[in-house]
């Protein structure tokens, strides 16, 4: 059986990646920072990625087949806040994984997710060979970390690929981000049985969403390759208006729902269009996704329509 590590096994995407692989016969070890770990079918290490003796014993230990590196700070609105942390965590982090892979079994494969934001905006959906030029915390970090991903695959012969992941949400992403956030908002006023008003961002940028089910399957297909890429893009490949979301997630209740502008959700600098062109991993891998954003949005307003509030 195959063995597959997943470092941030305990975040909102480690637990579909757990399930991808394990229908499709890999046995999952896990690591987080944190010390308590409910899934009984992982087993687990607790560490944190900026503790390089910790990362090497865990792979030591465990030496899988694969890795997929998960752990990171994913929010943009997060590494305006906290941009020191954000790098240290998104590229030191990677670092040590990539060292203790370098020191144990240079055979072990490596995914590292990136993201759209490393990409110069554009008028047009991206692909592998546009412009990296990030204009956000977050978004350096990870092109810093690609960087090193180049450094680790030439000089140390590492199996280490990339992923550029464009927006992708579902069940169990943190409320603190803008389609969640949304969700949660709006069923609490259809449970409420009154008419109420939504707290909103900055609805005016167009943003490519993925449901989060068929990013997890690219991943495990893209480490399943005899030949994978250096970089992949992973996106549904169309851009959708935010607030056109915002107004489906409304039509899902059945109360009068007003949208009102919070100054605070607003970020620093907000890119206009981010679509991905999907073309490369479709041509390669033959993916191409199975859900839309309106199955990921309907399962999340479900979600918090069961929820107490």
């Amino acid at each position: 059986m195959k063995k597959a590590l997943v470092f941030g096994v305990g975040g909102f995407v480690g637990a579909y990646l757990v399930r991808e692989l394990q229908e499709h016969g890999y046995s999952v070890i896990g690591s987080d920072i944190h010390p308590d770990f409910k899934d009984q079918t992982v087993k687990y290490y607790p560490a944190n990625v900026l503790d390089s003796d910790s990362i090497s014993r865990v792979v030591a230990t465990a030496m899988p087949d694969v890795i997929f590196n998960l752990a990171a700070i994913s929010s943009v609105a997060v590494s305006w806040k906290l941009p020191q942390i954000t790098f240290e965590t998104n590229v030191v982090g990677t670092i040590n994984i990539l060292e203790a892979v370098r020191k144990n079994n240079k055979n072990i494969k490596i995914l590292l997710v990136g993201s759209s934001e490393e990409y110069k905006a554009l008028d047009r959906p991206i692909g592998e060979t546009d412009e990296v030029n990030a204009s956000n915390p977050y978004g350096i970090s990870k092109m810093v970390q690609e960087k090193f991903a180049e450094i680790y695959r030439v000089h140390h012969n590492i199996k280490v690929t990339c992923v550029r992941a464009f927006n992708h949400t579902g069940v169990g992403q943190s409320e603190s981000f803008v389609l969640p956030s949304f969700c949660k908002q709006i069923a609490n006023i259809t449970k409420s049985r009154q008419n109420g008003v939504v707290h909103v961002g900055n609805v005016s940028v167009w943003r490519d969403f993925s449901h989060v089910k068929d990013v997890v399957r690219a991943y495990r297909m893209i480490v399943e390759s005899k030949t994978p890429k250096n970089v992949y893009n992973v996106g549904f490949g169309r851009a959708y208006k935010i607030e056109e979301l915002l107004q489906y997630i409304i039509s899902l209740s059945d109360q009068q729902i007003y949208i009102e502008e919070d100054h605070s959700r607003f970020r620093p600098e907000d890119t206009p269009l981010i679509c991905c062109n999907n073309s490369l991993i479709q041509k390669d891998l033959g993916w191409s996704p199975q859900f839309t954003i309106f199955d990921a949005l309907k399962e999340e307003y479900d979600f918090f329509l069961k929820q107490k509030t």
